[in-house]
């Protein structure tokens, strides 16, 4: 399989840590949080799953209500490592059964960073969505980027994997895919 290649079939939508004290501090949350609702809308419209994890939720919050009011049905993982690549995530993904990993996120450099290596370590295909990651600093975030790219990782962006996804103007979702870009 092209590791460039996203097939619905194969994918899972994976939010990392985007909880209220953590994206306080995030320079790109509003981009970010607009282009997660639309991966999120996607997944509810094409049918494939989501995956939701929050970093020590007693002390860094809930996902941030602006992200789980378009969350339709998903899977929840509370975790205390910096990787979301823990024994619930492979559960989930073993019973899935899919290997396409859309990665969606903070911080780009730290969390994101570190489950994206072990995703790939493990046999994963990962898309990073750079519209959809990001952290403190752009520093940060343009070499957590680049670790993941050299790590085998896909950075793409939100417009790219949706289309990838589509393959075609003649898939039936598509008017319903192209309305959330506009």
């Amino acid at each position: 399989m092209d590791k460039y290649i996203i097939n619905k079939e194969d994918a899972v939508l994976l939010l990392i840590d985007l909880q209220e004290k953590l994206m306080q501090a995030i320079s790109s949350r509003d981009l970010l949080c607009k282009n997660v609702n639309i991966l999120l809308k996607a997944a509810k419209i094409m049918g494939f799953p989501v995956v939701i994890t929050e970093q020590y939720p007693k002390g860094l919050g809930a996902t941030l209500p602006e992200i789980r009011h378009d969350i339709g049905e998903f899977h929840y993982i509370e975790k205390v490592t910096f990787s979301a690549f823990v024994p619930e995530l492979q559960h989930i993904l073993a019973k899935i059964g899919r290997k396409t990993i859309i990665v969606t996120g903070v911080e780009t450099h730290i969390c994101v960073y570190q489950t994206v290596r072990d995703l790939i370590i493990n046999g994963f295909g990962a898309h990073v969505v750079k519209d959809a990651v990001g952290s403190r600093t752009v520093e940060n975030y343009k070499n957590g980027l680049q670790l993941m790219s050299g790590s085998g990782a896909v950075v793409s962006n939100t417009e790219t994997v949706l289309f990838d996804m589509l393959k075609s103007a003649a898939d039936s979702s598509f008017r319903q895919i192209s309305a959330l870009v506009k």
